[in-house]
């Protein structure tokens, strides 16, 4: 008996190929390693977008589009190793958000999970489901799945936020699904502060029942979150990865705020140095207060408040601030997490 069956010549397996092509088939071995790989292979690139030279082409933007027109005026803060394709990292969409004084962004909904993080102005709200919010630098807002939505500005000042989105997420399942409202605002039905004051305080309606998967709070104050970093900074307990970092939840059963989004926010002390941190969420970070560098797979990116930068899938990123520094962050944590997906690893300083 012979051990060692014949094998085709390589002429013999390209014809092979060549033939099977033509009813779309493709030798899973030829390709094996470039769709199972040892790590984690990404196109997504380490990146950092300063907000001042930013700012300027958004009010430039302004001056050309008006909200309404739109519908959403938005700068896309796109990767450069994903050009082309709207995306920050391979599972999120992020961009820079502009509503002049006295504009309306009208009144829409979708199936995407959205969230806003307050970045420059003050005195715009957002209107969520019925209910309506002031925003305020720091703020995180969410627009959960299928929520109606709308965005407007009764301030003398310009108002300026990030935007995430789960958009490539949804794209991936072609589960994507969008719609106008029939008037640029919808009705506002719920007092400001509703759902905080129901949610908010460590306790739900007798008889409430889950019934959606995002947060029933939609505006988390960053005065709020921010005095939580402040009490537990007394503590001195430092994550040597993180300095202390807090996850925005659902107050309703303490996982993520969002089904497919992780937020949060983190303190780093005066003269702090992060140990070496990397896990599979690509992630977004921008500078709510202070100074620093991040310094990500080799490269060094020096962030001021309100810069955004990028660290991809696990690369290794450590911070370093001189005088202190607040950073808000979003992944894809909450949905690699729910399917098994998520890893991290540490290094010791």
């Amino acid at each position: 008996m012979n051990d060692h069956p014949k094998t085709g010549s390589k002429s013999e397996r390209e014809a092979f190929y060549d033939k099977i092509d033509g009813d779309n088939l493709t030798p899973l071995w030829e390709v094996m390693s470039d769709i199972i790989t040892p790590e984690p292979k990404s196109g997504v690139m380490p990146y950092l977008w300063e907000f001042a030279p930013t700012k300027k082409f958004l009010m430039e933007a302004g001056e050309l589009i008006t909200a309404k027109e739109a519908e959403r005026r938005v700068l896309i803060l796109e990767n450069p190793g994903l050009r082309g394709t709207s995306q920050i990292t391979t599972s999120l969409y992020a961009g820079l958000q502009l509503v002049l004084p006295g504009e309306v962004a009208p009144a829409h909904r979708h199936s995407q999970s959205a969230l806003r993080f307050v970045m420059d102005g003050g005195g715009a709200h957002t209107t969520v489901g019925g209910e309506k919010t002031q925003m305020h630098v720091g703020d995180f807002v969410i627009t959960p799945p299928m929520a109606w939505h709308d965005h407007g500005n009764e301030s003398a000042d310009p108002m300026i936020w990030l935007d995430g989105l789960d958009i490539p997420m949804l794209s991936l399942y072609d589960a994507s699904f969008a719609e106008p409202f029939s008037a640029d605002e919808q009705p506002v039905g719920r007092e400001t502060g509703d759902s905080l004051a129901r949610f908010g305080a460590n306790m739900l309606p007798v008889d409430f029942e889950k019934e959606k998967m995002a947060s029933p709070i939609f505006n988390y104050p960053y005065e709020r979150s921010r005095a939580s970093l402040d009490r537990m900074e007394r503590q001195e307990e430092w994550d040597p990865c993180h300095g202390l970092k807090l996850r925005y939840i659902n107050p309703v059963d303490g996982g993520f705020a969002m089904p497919t989004i992780a937020t949060f926010l983190q303190l780093l002390p005066k003269d702090f140095s992060t140990a070496p941190y990397r896990s599979t969420d690509a992630t977004i970070f921008t500078a709510v207060e202070g100074h620093g560098q991040s310094i990500i797979d080799g490269q060094t990116f020096n962030w001021g408040p309100k810069d955004i930068f990028v660290v991809p899938s696990w690369k290794w990123v450590t911070h370093e601030t001189e005088k202190g520094a607040v950073l808000f962050s979003f992944s894809d944590r909450a949905a690699q997490s729910k399917l098994g997906f998520w890893r991290e690893d540490r290094q010791k300083n």
